[in-house]
């Protein structure tokens, strides 16, 4: 599964100057067996670097830098990856983080 489609996120830094609640999440990642869920805002293609609101279930989400080869890379039970969420619906990082 591609984790993040083709032109779908603005590039890193595009929302520097924006609020949460201008800055729009428009990709959602998540373990399908873990508590781990990424919100992602911002995506270079080049690096392979993705900024937004991560979420690793452990009580304390923070705003960070992921790297998809990183997450492409994780192998867990059953066969399983990180997934993209198909069904998720764009909303503003201020939603997201309540």
């Amino acid at each position: 599964m591609v984790l993040i489609p083709k032109n779908s996120l603005p590039p890193l830094y595009a929302n520097e100057e924006k609020s949460a609640e201008e800055t729009m999440v428009k990709v959602k990642l998540f373990n399908p067996v873990g508590a781990q869920t990424w919100y992602l805002t911002e995506y270079n293609p080049e690096t392979r670097i993705a900024y937004g609101y991560c979420d690793l279930g452990m009580g304390c989400p923070e705003l960070g830098y992921v790297s998809l080869d990183e997450l492409e890379s994780l192998r867990l039970p059953f066969g399983l990856s990180i997934e993209r969420d198909l069904h998720w619906k764009p909303k503003p990082l201020s939603e997201v983080m309540k």
